[in-house]
């Protein structure tokens, strides 16, 4: 009886992993089709990584997990940028905009938990507004290289933690 219990139990499972990578599939596939910019492969892998989205049953719950996703990227890109600066391992003339970097992922982080929390409340609206709030922090981040001609060394981060918010934004979108 208990090897009978144990391999329900088991398809149940996999049956629920299968239906959450249908869900992933089918989400990132409509969203990339509605927004250019948002790399479908990057989104399918970005989501069947994170344990998170494996377990989302709705296109609500990948909203979230995809949120919580951002805002973990945020917070681990300001460390890196905090440490380069630390450690003071950057290229010549990139401190300034180094340290702005820093500032910008502090705005991406408020906005990320304040789209969290509107998440939890299904006010996909709001969360769609801080969302959009966040995803413009990478590229401002960039733009201060640009400005003195000095070449990112996080550039690479950058474009990921652009992936990364414009999945959930891509999603409320959906919603």
């Amino acid at each position: 009886m208990k090897f009978f219990v144990s391999v329900v139990m088991f398809f149940l499972l996999l049956n629920c992993f299968a239906a959450a990578q249908t869900l992933i599939r089918d989400s990132c596939k409509t969203a990339a089709a509605k927004d250019p910019n948002l790399n479908y492969d990057f989104c399918v892998q970005s989501l069947e990584q994170d344990p998170q989205s494996k377990t989302a049953t709705s296109l609500s719950g990948l909203v979230l997990a995809s949120t919580t996703n951002a805002e973990s990227k945020t917070t681990n890109l300001k460390g890196i940028v905090e440490t380069i600066l630390k450690n003071k391992t950057y290229p010549p003339g990139t401190e300034p905009a180094l340290s702005t970097c820093v500032e910008l992922y502090d705005d991406a982080n408020n906005s990320l938990n304040e789209a969290l929390m509107n998440v939890k409340s299904a006010d996909y609206k709001s969360a769609n507004v801080d969302l959009s709030a966040a995803l413009d922090e990478p590229g401002t981040c960039e733009d201060g290289f640009k400005e003195t001609h000095a070449k990112s060394p996080i550039t690479n981060e950058n474009n990921v933690l652009f992936q990364k918010i414009l999945i959930p934004l891509a999603f409320t979108n959906m919603l």
